[in-house]
């Protein structure tokens, strides 16, 4: 299962980001990458939790590959993990795509984007997010080994600190009543739970 969990997230690696930013420059000129923080900012902090969750998500396989022992063992759960990374592969660029020119990773202060609240954004704000959550998850139940564990934690981290202390209080400061009326019907990443009160 390891080589088979390494091609998943791989998969997603270049689906999630390299096909989605050559799509998004295509269209916009843009590549939406917005990578720099202030070292130090919630932002950065952010940033360095995904990124040390990404090389857990990468080295997890490799782990189970030279033997690092596996949490438990269980078919179900393979078949578990096997199903959510399927579906993350094709609910990535359906979530992506349906931002348009407003997809960016990381966020640009300066920078005023449209509110996006159609397609997956009808049920959750944060749909890409949930998807990268039930990424790592999904890396959990295929390849269950410490290392797959610690990447889960660290991507949970990443995106609570960039969702509620990065994206939320840019969108509302660019989008005011309009995000808060969208906030407080919608879900953060699941349906109707984490909704903002008006």
């Amino acid at each position: 299962m390891a080589w088979i969990a390494l091609a998943y997230f791989t998969a997603l690696f270049v689906v999630a980001f390299g096909v989605q930013s050559w799509r998004h420059r295509r269209r916009t000129g843009d590549a939406g990458l917005r990578m720099g923080a202030p070292p130090g900012s919630v932002q950065w902090w952010g940033k360095l939790a995904f990124a040390a969750a990404l090389l857990a998500g990468f080295t997890a396989p490799v782990a189970a590959l030279l033997g690092v022992p596996a949490l438990f063992d269980s078919g179900l759960a393979t078949g578990a993990g096997i199903a959510v990374l399927t579906l993350a592969l094709v609910a990535v660029p359906v979530a992506q795509g349906s931002m348009r020119s407003s997809w960016r990773v990381g966020v640009d202060s300066g920078e005023h984007t449209d509110l996006v609240t159609a397609g997956p954004f009808r049920l959750v704000r944060n749909p890409i997010f949930s998807i990268v959550a039930a990424v790592f998850a999904g890396m959990l139940l295929l390849v269950p080994n410490a290392v797959s564990a610690i990447g889960l934690v660290l991507a949970v981290a990443a995106v609570q600190i960039q969702v509620r202390l990065v994206e939320e209080p840019h969108l509302l400061r660019v989008h005011g009543d309009a995000y808060r009326d969208y906030a407080a019907r919608t879900g953060r990443f699941v349906p109707l739970v984490g909704r903002l009160r008006s």
